[in-house]
């Protein structure tokens, strides 16, 4: 009986993986059929547009954050790391007169966040659950000190150029550098010693460890790239509105965790990687923009966003393993 057993598992396993890969771009695909009949405005090009800006902010905020599922931990302060990220590159372009510059400082704050959440996680022994929910309060009250309540705007073309400008016709530049990073972010997934020791260490966190993988500096390392990707998606976010405020950034917490799972990188841990996520960006953003278009109020939007985040936690988890994160 044992190894009936066993072979049923595998073969329940290698289903499993299969629809993990195919099923999110079947839903996509889906949504795309459905949304282009429910509405006529959605495969309009002026709308085609508008999704390919709103889907790069998310695409680029959950880059990082999927490197910090992969190997079993989980980061809630990415969209708090966006608010705080765009007010500070605001404040920053109006007082130094930067323009294009302006990215660089975002990108470092941003890593400069997340290497502090991975510092208090590694070396403190704290779950990364507890340590990013704390700083998602300290970084959301960071930004809303330097904002207070009100939207601080900026005067540099070349800056807000970075996000809205056209250097291929009919798709912003935001979209350009979204897709760059995600090329940029696959290829480290998967040529780079670090990429390979995010599949280790959440595959096995004690064996690596046995293995003489420098566990803990890893963990660093994986949180300072979310913050920097949550950065970049700050910075290019206030230069594609224009200003920074105190909403942006505020439902990025659900959507980069629902992006992230829906792509496929279980919360199992070890098992998926940033190459899924452009499609789990894709389908919520297709959900957002589609459901706007039908008329759907945000609560109902909410709710539809939570029932597909649960299922794609459903089928893609490996029941082998404790959803366990550290």
């Amino acid at each position: 009986m044992a190894p009936r057993t066993t072979s049923l598992a595998r073969r329940f396993g290698a289903a499993t993986a299969t629809i993990g890969i195919w099923l999110p771009i079947a839903v996509a695909l889906s949504l795309i059929v459905f949304f282009s009949v429910a509405t006529d405005a959605f495969m309009s090009l002026r709308n085609v547009t508008a999704i390919s800006g709103q889907a790069s902010t998310l695409l680029l905020a959950s880059l990082g954050a999927t490197f910090v599922i992969l190997m079993g931990s989980i980061d809630l302060s990415v969209g708090a790391i966006v608010l705080l990220v765009g007010a500070i590159t605001v404040t920053t372009v109006n007082a130094g007169g930067l323009g294009v510059s302006a990215v660089l400082v975002g990108i470092l704050a941003g890593a400069a966040l997340g290497a502090a959440n991975g510092l208090v996680f590694a070396f403190g022994v704290i779950p990364s659950f507890v340590v990013t929910l704390g700083s998602l309060s300290v970084f959301t009250g960071a930004a809303w000190e330097i904002l207070r309540g009100r939207a601080l705007r900026f005067d540099s073309i070349s800056f807000e150029n970075l996000a809205i400008g056209q250097a291929v016709a009919h798709l912003p530049n935001i979209a350009l550098w979204a897709l760059g990073a995600w090329a940029a972010m696959v290829f480290i997934c998967f040529k780079t010693r670090f990429g390979r020791y995010m599949y280790i260490i959440g595959g096995g966190e004690a064996v690596a460890e046995t293995s003489g993988l420098p566990v803990k500096r890893y963990k660093v390392y994986a949180f300072a790239p979310s913050g920097g990707m949550a950065g970049l998606a700050g910075a290019l976010a206030v230069a594609r509105l224009g200003a920074a405020g105190p909403t942006p950034g505020t439902d990025l917490l659900l959507n980069t965790l629902a992006a992230v799972v829906v792509g496929g990188t279980s919360l199992s841990r070890g098992v998926g990687g940033v190459h899924r996520t452009l499609i789990g960006v894709l389908i919520i953003s297709l959900l957002d923009n589609g459901l706007n278009l039908m008329g759907v109020n945000q609560y109902a939007q909410m709710i539809v966003k939570g029932a597909v985040v649960i299922t794609a936690v459903l089928i893609g988890q490996d029941r082998g393993k404790s959803v366990v994160m550290k």
